[in-house]
């Protein structure tokens, strides 16, 4: 059996981040999206906040329309669904939204959901975004005892924090920690899990991670190819991530 390649979802928050720091368009979030996908990334990423810090609720339509100009990209929204994300939902209807437990202080995503807690409430949201034709993924630490009750609340996918992966990387945790996400990925996908993987994902632990841990369907990069940009620029930076994802397959 030929397994799919992992695709790339383009994180542009932090492109977002920089253009706010001026009263002028630029960078241009909209042309810097469509030219990652031109260069090959699968999709791209928005993690919308209250604050509107980076990605504002006046850029998500306008993205959509961008996406629409590549039929095989798609378009992941992530975010709290108990703050305002499922009205931008609602309205867009993405591809993917990906469910993260993250404070409204929070300066980034730092742990997953504990559905032991939190399962009964996320419960009518994933049905409502299914019933809306939106894949549902839910963001969550490699705990495998979890991707049962995942399954169980109807998502479609899990998308692995690999902050805890980043941090062991070329450590001498390394390959314990590399381990938790492999049986959480075995987990994922016994129960019929789709996977996702993303927080730190760099050009140095990329490949080794997708070798390591089987199964993962998109990765979503943000921050550290963003800060590769400003070195190569975007198309390149973006053919660099896919080399090293194609590499993970050899």
């Amino acid at each position: 059996m030929i397994m799919a390649m992992t695709k790339l979802s383009v994180n542009v928050n932090k492109l977002a981040l920089l253009r706010n720091a001026r009263k002028i368009d630029r960078p241009n979030v909209f042309g810097l999206a469509s030219l990652a996908l031109k260069s090959g990334a699968g999709g791209i990423t928005i993690h919308p906040r209250p604050d509107e810090r980076h990605i504002r609720r006046s850029d998500v339509q306008p993205l959509a329309h961008v996406i629409k100009q590549f039929p095989r990209a798609e378009f992941n929204i992530e975010g709290n669904p108990f703050h305002q994300l499922m009205d931008i939902v609602r309205e867009i209807k993405p591809h993917q939204a990906t469910l993260v437990p993250d404070d409204v202080t929070a300066s980034t995503s730092d742990h997953g959901w504990d559905l032991r807690v939190d399962g009964e409430r996320l419960k009518p949201i994933v049905k409502e975004l299914r019933d809306l034709g939106v894949r549902v993924s839910l963001f969550m630490d490699p705990d495998p005892d979890q991707m049962l009750i995942a399954r169980d609340l109807g998502a479609d996918r899990v998308e692995l924090f690999t902050e805890e992966y980043a941090d062991a990387y070329n450590k001498k945790d390394q390959g314990r920690v590399t381990n938790k996400y492999r049986d959480a990925a075995m987990s994922a996908t016994k129960v019929g899990l789709g996977l996702n993987a993303g927080h730190d994902l760099n050009l140095e632990n990329l490949s080794h991670f997708l070798s390591e841990v089987p199964h993962v369907e998109e990765v979503s990069i943000g921050h550290a190819l963003t800060a590769d940009a400003l070195e190569y620029g975007i198309e390149n930076t973006v053919q660099r991530y896919l080399a090293q994802i194609q590499k993970s397959y050899t």
